[in-house]
């Protein structure tokens, strides 16, 4: 039995030795502790230090991009055509709305938009993730900023920016040339052009807007400002201002412009009007047209689709894109080839029953009851089918195809518009590398009257006459006037240029001016009651392009089918004669005949455009 005494001694090394034996696994556990804590602010601190210092510093101080106004448009005089209104897009800051699904749900109870829509939108633009606004939609109108902002402390991570937003003051005036704005896209992001742009910005799609695009945009600025823990801003700090960009004056005149659309209205077509001693276009319009403020403010995908499956091509610019045989208005073209070579001169004439005959086919002029004998300014005037065919047939296809050219048919004329069309001037190498087939005689006939494989632009016809009418210069057509600061300082001005020179002689021009002169003026001429003016001497000419054989038009005729099959309707003129100061070319889809389906649109933007300016001088010439 162990005494009292020798209990305790050894109770207490028992119990001294538990306790030490505790105390060292306990240091140690400590030790280990602090070894990790120390381990991980090492970590945290002096390696990953920078990263979280920058992560803790944006969590109050952040940079924010200002978008810059867009330049704006402006005609030839100074009319303003397109400007920018106040728009509120709403964006949301992915790592400020805290919790992400509830602040998404909230705010599709204030949207038409629902949950999976905006859930799309964040998902889009994953990689832009932490304090970089998503866009969510844009110009949310002044109601729904009233309830989102009402509802803001329930809304963490909501951005709502003012910018300015593109507005087309006209709707549809000059849609085509004007052009519109779209939505960039991922990979023109990439493109050194687009290096100030970032998603949700707008650039250039089609028309002025597009080309000029660089000048148009601006250069963004930027503010650094201080927020709250919900991502809203307490204060600004720092400002840089975005640049605006550059006003863009056009070449066309608003009052013309106005002119020729109202003149298409209800019809399928286009209209150039030029200056021929300069090549700035003076109006350039296309039908139907359609609405740019749609391609802002968004349109359903059933409006789109009625757009791109409209058979008359609403989208499509007419005066540089669509493709049509020139009819008669070829003729100039074949007058001036048969003249220069020799084949004809002032005193040759040919008598035109209303028919020639070619083989064993019987080739109609479009007066059934014959023009009698005419020369080359009769038959101009006229338009005589008969006289054509028998300088057509000596001139042949390639002979006739190099004067075209040169004439600046059968290619694109430069005009910095994208997507332009070249035409079609054939020749008997084309069509046997086109179809295999070679090219037989009586072609010649039809294309000395502009008809066959031959294809021109409206723009194109504009080009040839004036360049007729200014004695043969041709000039690139232009649609910048210049471009200028805000300050008004000039940055770019365009001058004319001169593309070519017509391979003819004065000689020749003047027989082709005076066969014009009387297509308007002479009592037997084809515009005669159509464009001829007692005040303002007009010279063109009247064209009318068959679509489809003239038996497969009877045929559909008496099917009650004729529309989509009658002739579209040419005429090209220039005024005044003597000094031109305007050419105007007219295109209208099946408008049937040339003097009463397109000669009143040209006469009518003449003569206004001319007495506006003679009504402008005499008022300057009295001050």
């Amino acid at each position: 039995m162990i005494s009292s005494k020798n209990f305790q001694k050894y109770f207490y090394n028992v119990d001294n030795e538990w306790y030490k034996r505790r105390l060292f696994s306990i240091m140690i556990a400590v030790f280990v502790a602090f070894g990790i804590l120390t381990a991980r602010l090492f970590y945290l601190q002096i390696i990953q230090g920078d990263h979280y210092f920058k992560m803790s510093k944006n969590n109050c101080i952040r940079i924010q991009r200002i978008k810059p106004d867009r330049g704006l448009i402006f005609d030839r005089n100074g009319k303003l055509l397109v400007e920018n209104r106040p728009s509120f897009d709403l964006s949301i800051i992915p790592s400020d709305a805290k919790p992400l699904e509830q602040t998404i749900q909230k705010l599709s109870g204030f949207m038409p938009e629902c949950v999976d829509e905006i859930v799309n939108k964040i998902r889009k633009n994953k990689f832009s993730y932490g304090y970089r606004p998503v866009l969510l939609k844009q110009d949310i109108g002044r109601d729904a900023l009233a309830l989102i902002s009402a509802h803001r402390f329930e809304l963490p991570g909501l951005v709502i920016d003012t910018n300015a937003r593109r507005n087309y003051i006209y709707n549809a005036l000059s849609s085509h040339l004007i052009g519109y704005l779209g939505e960039i896209n991922a990979g023109e992001l990439k493109k050194a052009d687009c290096k100030y742009k970032e998603s949700g910005d707008f650039i250039g799609r089609y028309g002025v807007e597009k080309a000029y695009d660089t000048y148009l945009s601006g250069i963004p600025g930027g503010r650094i400002v201080q927020v709250n823990a919900n991502g809203q801003v307490v204060e600004v700090l720092d400002t840089v201002a975005a640049e605006s960009g550059h006003k863009v004056f056009l070449t066309i005149d608003f009052e013309l412009q106005s002119i020729a659309e109202s003149q298409l209205q209800d019809k399928v077509g286009a209209v150039v009007a030029m200056d021929p001693t300069s090549g700035d276009i003076l109006a350039m319009a296309s039908s139907p047209t359609f609405n740019q403020n749609d391609f802002i403010n968004g349109f359903s995908s059933g409006h789109w689709q009625d757009l791109v499956s409209d058979p008359n091509m609403p989208m499509m610019n007419k005066a540089v894109q669509g493709l049509y045989p020139p009819a008669s208005t070829y003729k100039v073209v074949t007058a001036l080839a048969a003249l220069e070579e020799g084949l004809i001169d002032e005193s040759t004439t040919y008598y035109c029953p209303g028919s020639y005959q070619y083989g064993n086919r019987a080739y109609g002029c479009w007066k059934e009851q014959g023009h009698g004998k005419v020369n080359v300014v009769e038959a101009l005037a006229q338009s005589c089918d008969v006289f054509f065919y028998h300088v057509g047939k000596k001139l042949g296809v390639d002979r006739l195809a190099w004067y075209a050219t040169n004439c600046g048919l059968g290619s694109k004329t430069g005009i910095n518009l994208d997507r332009e069309s070249g035409g079609l001037i054939p020749t008997a190498a084309w069509k046997k590398k086109r179809f295999g087939i070679s090219w037989q005689g009586g072609e010649n006939l039809s294309i000395a009257i502009g008809q066959g494989y031959n294809l021109a632009t409206p723009l194109q016809m504009a080009v040839l006459f004036g360049a007729v009418a200014n004695g043969g210069t041709e000039f690139k057509p232009q649609i910048l006037k210049s471009i200028q600061t805000v300050e008004g300082e000039t940055v770019k001005a365009v001058l004319p240029e001169i593309t070519g020179i017509l391979p003819v002689s004065k000689k020749s021009l003047d027989f082709v001016r005076d066969g014009l002169r009387e297509v308007v003026n002479n009592k037997h001429g084809t515009a005669r009651w159509y464009v001829y003016d007692k005040e303002i001497d007009i010279s063109g000419k009247t064209g009318t392009a068959q679509v489809v054989s003239k038996k497969t038009e009877r045929d559909n005729q008496n099917k009650k089918n004729k529309v989509s099959y009658e002739s579209h309707a040419w005429f090209v003129g220039y005024a005044p004669t003597q000094n031109p100061r305007i050419v105007v070319s007219v295109l209208v889809e099946h408008g049937i005949h040339g003097s009463s389906g397109a000669g009143p649109i040209a006469k009518e933007m003449i003569v206004s455009y001319l007495k506006d300016m003679i009504d402008n001088s005499t008022v300057s010439s009295q001050e």
